[in-house]
């Protein structure tokens, strides 16, 4: 029997970002066949997407599936709507911002947990992060428990007794202890996007959200940054 059948399988959703990155480390380093799961879900660009194959076959895993979904007919998100500026003026607090995808990590979760019954593993991953992100919802450890309840609920697998674990490692972590735990596992920070509103090429805009945050992480573990600036 191989080693990749003889290894507990998980599922680990993979943008193309630092923390999703991190996370599929993480669960490699934890022993697991890891399948990557990315969502072109009409996002502004499509650079991430091509960092999540990079990142994928960079850290090694048996498959990486690339799921269309149709979150930009609904808009609602400076992610998905052009009419949406996204915002370039930091972080506001005690607010959700408008780079919020409305219900986008119970759609991942929920598809996640599909392809987990199919392939027969039990564990799913999620980069989600509930100390240095923007104020969404769906990061929060409350969410990632009850989306567990949910998963042990709502399928064939958890009423016949399998347990769903749903891991979230990152999620009360500092962006620069999330840093130092990848560069210790060997993650190539260079090949992940993280930008709101990177070019074609991945090259990122350096004052959205998510750059500040990025930029302060590595500056706060003074690790350099390799990511690349319009």
């Amino acid at each position: 029997m191989s080693e990749t059948q003889t290894k507990p399988r998980a599922v680990v959703l993979v943008s193309g970002g630092l923390d999703s990155a991190t996370t599929l480390a993480i669960a490699k380093s934890q022993g697991y066949s890891c399948y990557a799961l990315s969502f072109d879900y009409g996002q502004r660009h499509v650079s991430e997407l091509k960092a999540a194959e990079r990142v994928s076959d960079t850290i090694g895993v048996v498959e990486h599936k690339t799921i269309k979904l149709g979150l930009g007919d609904i808009g609602g998100s400076a992610l998905t709507e052009d009419a949406i500026d996204v915002p370039k003026e930091g972080v506001e607090a005690d607010t959700i911002p408008v780079t919020y995808v409305p219900a986008r990590n119970t759609v991942f979760l929920s598809l996640a947990l599909g392809w987990a019954e199919v392939l027969g593993a039990q564990d799913i991953f999620i980069g989600v992060n509930a100390v240095d992100y923007s104020g969404y919802p769906d990061c929060r450890p409350e969410f990632i428990a009850q989306f567990e309840k949910l998963a042990n609920l709502a399928t064939k697998a958890g009423v016949e007794g399998s347990a769903w674990h749903i891991h979230a490692p990152l999620i009360q972590l500092s962006k620069g202890d999330i840093i130092l735990q990848g560069t210790e596992l060997g993650v190539d920070y260079g090949q992940t996007v993280s930008c709101y509103d990177a070019d074609t090429e991945g090259r990122a805009c350096g004052v959205c959200d998510s750059c500040r945050l990025r930029a302060e992480g590595f500056a706060s573990c003074n690790v350099p940054d390799p990511t690349i600036y319009k």
